[in-house]
């Protein structure tokens, strides 16, 4: 830990490899400390606003009633959140995405008079049209483009399928803001598609849920944008190194979103890759499953299987070691610490609910509804209830 980044870095692992063993898994477990841990606000007091947020309202014609009124109750009550000096914009989502406030694409700047305005804008809101998700975002990472904001933050709604426009579509729009922006999605009602939230969720670094009762809204809403104006550091990034021979089997953020980061790489050099971890506030802490394949050592061999940073901007906040030691003990090999345990089964969680989506999509119904039905199994029993809520809406178990 580092007093002046506040951040901590927790390995948990059984460094015994049992003889001819050669994957090493551990839980790291990255944390920052509450207010006087020492991270500076992103927000300063004078010069540009360093957070922005766009608030993405599905307004498609199955938004009528009750359902629009309550996000427009929810938006206005983001908006209320927002503190003086963030840049904020309110997007209308129909076949394509609009501006319902301002009216140009671009952003104002949050003070009384400008939150009044844009909720008199969204007062005005009316429902009509489709569902193109891809291209609502397509207009959020526009307007976030015109800022230079460190913490760039959406909140997508939406009720229905994503309909109005092809799945390479929504993929070609997500892998362009990738990086650029975090979004948290959230479906109201039960026509919505999971697996489109959680493909934005992951792609986008933010957190997928389902509401049934549109009353929720605007707490959640309310929540989500506190969440964010709390946020304290920007582009946050986790490094590892592996010495020769070595390899990264796979990154996964396990708590408190299932997120697979193994493909997010940004290559340092040959032995070290970047892995983007979003943005942090004060009293946050997260769980990522690392597993890493090392050469097999000789029995009372040892050595180092991998380096972990917390990077911040090009300053290391942060450092662990994972280790690797062979033995002929079965005792000391056969050993799970509680948590490498516990995340094994939410490595399976990941990897189940991706082959199942994936027989899903070709049509494999049988082969789809046991894999599902097994991530369902395994994300109650870990007490993931928002995962399982998710899958429930795409198979019936």
């Amino acid at each position: 830990m580092t007093q002046e980044s506040g951040f901590q870095i927790q390995v948990d692992q059984n460094e015994y490899l049992p003889e001819g063993g050669a994957v090493m898994d551990a839980v790291i477990t990255v944390s920052v400390g509450g207010e006087s841990a020492g991270l500076a606000p992103a927000a300063q007091a004078d010069g540009p606003p360093t957070a922005a947020q766009v608030i993405v309202v599905d307004c498609s014609g199955s938004m009528t009633g009750s359902r629009l009124a309550e996000a427009k109750r929810a938006t206005e009550a983001a908006i209320d959140t927002l503190r003086d000096g963030v840049a904020f914009a309110v997007v209308r989502g129909a076949n394509y995405g609009t501006m319902a406030y301002p009216q140009r694409v671009e952003m104002m700047t949050a003070s009384r008079t400008t939150r009044a305005a844009a909720k008199q804008a969204v007062r005005r809101l009316q429902a009509g049209g489709g569902t193109a998700m891809g291209s609502w975002l397509g207009i959020a990472d526009q307007l976030f483009a015109t800022q230079s904001a460190e913490l760039k933050h959406a909140i997508l709604l939406t009720d229905g399928k994503n309909q109005h426009e092809t799945p390479e579509e929504l993929q070609r729009i997500l892998a362009e803001c990738q990086g650029r922006f975090v979004c948290d999605s959230r479906g109201v009602g039960f026509d919505w598609v999971a697996t489109e939230l959680r493909a934005i969720a992951d792609a986008l670094l933010g957190a997928a849920d389902g509401l049934a009762d549109a009353a929720e809204l605007a707490a959640d809403f309310q929540a989500m944008t506190e969440a964010a104006m709390g946020k304290q550091v920007a582009n946050v990034t986790l490094r590892l190194w592996t010495p020769a021979g070595a390899a990264i089997r796979f990154l996964k953020q396990v708590f408190p979103q299932v997120t697979d980061l193994t493909g997010r790489r940004a290559e340092v050099n040959p032995r070290t890759g970047d892995y983007p971890i979003g943005a942090w506030g004060a009293g946050e802490s997260r769980d990522y499953h690392l597993s890493v394949e090392v050469p097999v050592g000789a029995v009372g061999a040892e050595m180092l299987a991998a380096r972990v940073s917390v990077v911040v901007g090009d300053q290391v906040a942060g450092q662990q070691l994972v280790r690797a030691q062979w033995t002929e003990d079965s005792a000391l090999s056969t050993r799970i610490t509680p948590q490498v345990a516990h995340y094994t089964g939410q490595a399976e969680l990941a990897a189940v609910i991706q082959e199942g989506l994936a027989a899903k999509g070709e049509g494999d119904e049988e082969t789809a509804t046991a894999k599902l039905g097994r991530a369902v199994q395994l994300a109650t029993e870990s007490g993931h209830d928002e995962t399982a809520k998710l899958l429930a809406k795409v198979v019936d178990v």
